[in-house]
């Protein structure tokens, strides 16, 4: 939180509720820094912060070439959720350490990926806190934009918890992790589920659901007019033959009874119609 991107969504996040304990940059433990009154030491290693302070959660803000370290560093601190927000992490790095994360006292969340939120309550990333409110719905996406997208035209119902789980080709926690916690989860009523194409993370998604999950669930897959073969935006997204295809996990999603909107806004109104007849019942 020393540095620019840190110290701006540090600052955030205090604003939306989180409890921000300390910040970690080699170095630079004894400092601290102001956040408008509230002053939050700085230390220079994530094990003395976990022992100073009792953190549970840290949210990395890092360039990629040090995200490793960063991430083995909370691991070896036994943090039980990490949030790593950095885009472009060698995919060979992150593997190491999702490996390392295997066993351990810690879950992953990203990399390349927005954070978490329960609005009103905490914010872990660098998600806009005013764009929605709580409420019933879980959301869970590979897509940081497309989750700010849904928030908001879901605004007038409101959110549990939104998940940005990051679109490389490996991540931490994934869409089955995130359904299981909404399915656990008593203030979670329905869930919308955004995938995009490439690999075929949505597929196993729906093999879950048939099998797992009884609350509805809405879902949106990003690129029906994407050419095969072709990367296109995260790293993860591409294309090869029919698998990874954006109708092959819109006919494997429908077949497990998610409803897909062709478009963000027609998924955000499948769930509303979801909503109201819950509310109605």
């Amino acid at each position: 939180m020393t540095g620019s991107e840190g110290r701006k969504h540090t600052g955030r996040m205090i604003k939306s509720g989180t409890k921000i304990v300390g910040g970690v940059t080699p170095g630079k433990g004894g400092q601290s820094v102001d956040f408008e009154g509230t002053d939050v030491p700085v230390f220079s290693s994530v094990g003395e912060a976990v022992a100073a302070t009792g953190a549970n959660v840290s949210v990395i803000f890092v360039p990629a070439k040090f995200t490793k370290g960063a991430v083995v560093e909370a691991i070896g601190a036994e943090v039980p959720l990490v949030v790593v927000i950095t885009e472009g992490v060698p995919v060979k790095d992150t593997a190491e350490f999702f490996t390392l994360a295997q066993g351990s006292k810690t879950r992953l969340i990203g990399p390349n990926c927005p954070g978490l939120i329960t609005p009103g309550v905490s914010n872990a990333g660098i998600i806009p806190a005013d764009i929605t409110k709580s409420g019933r719905i879980g959301l869970v996406s590979k897509s940081g934009t497309l989750t700010y997208q849904m928030m908001y035209e879901l605004r007038d119902f409101g959110f549990s918890t939104a998940i940005g789980i990051g679109g490389d080709p490996v991540i931490g926690s994934t869409h089955i992790d995130a359904l299981q916690a909404f399915q656990d989860d008593p203030d979670t009523d329905a869930v919308v589920m955004i995938g995009e194409i490439g690999g075929d993370a949505e597929e196993r998604a729906a093999e879950f659901i048939k099998a797992n999950v009884t609350k509805p669930v809405v879902g949106y897959v990003a690129g029906f007019t994407a050419p095969e073969g072709k990367t296109m935006g995260h790293a993860g997204a591409i294309v090869s033959g029919s698998s990874g295809t954006a109708a092959a996990k819109k006919e494997a999603l429908e077949a497990a009874g998610v409803k897909v909107g062709k478009t963000p806004s027609e998924t955000a109104q499948l769930m509303r119609e979801i909503m109201t007849g819950l509310a109605g019942s």
